[in-house]
Formats: C-alpha cells, sequence, structure tokens
C-alpha cells in the first residue's frame, strides 16, 4: 500500500502554523487542505478532546457565516492526532492567503461568550464533550504565540531530508 502524502511530512521537525496539506482537483475545481497546526506534534500535548470539539463548533459556524469566505468552506475539521484542524476550501490557494481569516476565526474563539452553537443533543452526537474555557484559552494562545508572528517557517512545510542536501 502506497503511504500517504500527509505520513510523509516529517513531524519531528514541524511546528505550529498553517500549511497547505494537499490541493486536489474536485469537479473541475481546486480545492485547497490547510493544515491548521496548533501544537507542535510529539512535542507538547495534545489539545483536549472537549477543547478541540469547541473549537470545531465555533470556528466551522464562523467560517460558514464569513461575509468574505463562506462560499469557500467547505469543511473545518480536527485531526484525529489533536494537534490541529483541517480546513478545506475552493480555489488554488497559499497559506499566506488566509492568515488574516485565522486570524479572526481564532480572535472570534477566544473572545466568544455564550452557548455553542450546535452543543444540544439534537444538533451534536456527543454534546456533553466540550470545554469552551480551554478552547478560548487554546485558540488565544495559538492566536497570539503564532498567528500574529507567522514566519516562513510556519507557512511551509519542513524540507525532506533529501530536499536539504
Amino acid at each position: 500500500m502506497k503511504t500517504i502524502p500527509s505520513f510523509t511530512i516529517d513531524h519531528i521537525r514541524l511546528l505550529r502554523g498553517i500549511y497547505v496539506s494537499r490541493k486536489d482537483e474536485v469537479g473541475g475545481e481546486t480545492v485547497t487542505t490547510f493544515d491548521i497546526r496548533m501544537k507542535e506534534p510529539n512535542r507538547e500535548p495534545a489539545l483536549g478532546q472537549g477543547a478541540l470539539h469547541s473549537i470545531e463548533h465555533l470556528a466551522a459556524t464562523y467560517l460558514r457565516n464569513h461575509s468574505t469566505w463562506a462560499d469557500k468552506i467547505v469543511y473545518w475539521g480536527p485531526m484525529g492526532c489533536l494537534t490541529g484542524n483541517y480546513l478545506l476550501m475552493k480555489g488554488d490557494l497559499q497559506s499566506e492567503e488566509i492568515i488574516d481569516l485565522m486570524k479572526e476565526t481564532f480572535r472570534f474563539i477566544a473572545n466568544f461568550e455564550g452557548e455553542i452553537p450546535g452543543a444540544a443533543p439534537k444538533d451534536c452526537g456527543n454534546y456533553l464533550l466540550h470545554d469552551l474555557p480551554m478552547a478560548k484559552w487554546e485558540s488565544e494562545k495559538y492566536l497570539h504565540e503564532v498567528l500574529e508572528n507567522m514566519s516562513e517557517e510556519n507557512l511551509h512545510y519542513p524540507a525532506k531530508a533529501a530536499e536539504q542536501e
């Protein structure tokens, strides 16, 4: 079986940031998958499940209602490794193009007050698994430590060993 591309990224050197994970042609249109990496893999604790679930609900709601970007949002959801999220968007996009959108999104989550959208038994398959205080804390941390201080190493995956030589 072939190794899927996301398993070929050097997670030992991967930093928090916004990365283009892949681009696919779907119905004649490019769909860009972004890796919204909130934690350094294998070097810091993963996101708590409740916090990540709350981030998912809040980010998906915010993005799908965004005045400029809503029509380009395909999907927002958590990574199985609990170190970040995937954002799928219509269009042939680069990480640099969505920095401001991610700042807005994580600022929205960090400042959110009230009931989490879709966090009721009739709306969610695991409505008890939410942690708004930690979602806000993690979002504020990511916003201030990463999104407001972006550099090339936070926007492009680490080069593979063969590419470095």
